[in-house]
């Protein structure tokens, strides 16, 4: 499994990076914005997105709906990492194409289950 993570924070994707690690997921590509996931996107077919909202040169809710728009990913999990927890952006979110919406600062356990439950896998 190819999983992408984007995420402006160092430290953020250094510890997301560890915690899927953990869970067996070693195939992690690392991203640190909208701009650059979309590039890498492109280059690459990935399994999984994992992306931040809040991002320079492209937020997240922005490089999910350009993600959207390419046929190998109309299908893709797409999962928002993020502070965000108004329903406000929870359905610009689903409206943009994202699969799911977990909440920072997050548990490793739940990110690793809404990750092998998106990737049916249990």
């Amino acid at each position: 499994m190819k999983l992408l993570i984007v995420d402006d924070s160092t430290m953020l994707r250094d510890m997301l990076s560890y915690a899927l690690n953990e869970g067996g997921y070693t195939d992690v590509t690392e991203s640190i914005d909208g701009v650059d996931g979309l590039s890498k996107a492109k280059e690459t077919q990935y399994d999984l997105i994992i992306s931040d909202v809040n991002m320079p040169n492209m937020d997240g809710l922005t490089m999910v709906g350009e993600v959207r728009k390419l046929p190998q990913y109309v299908k893709t999990p797409i999962l928002v990492l993020t502070t965000e927890r108004s329903d406000e952006m929870k359905t610009k979110g689903k409206q943009a194409g994202a699969t799911g919406w977990i909440v920072k600062p997050f548990v490793p356990d739940q990110l690793l289950k809404a990750v092998n439950i998106v990737l049916n896998k249990k």
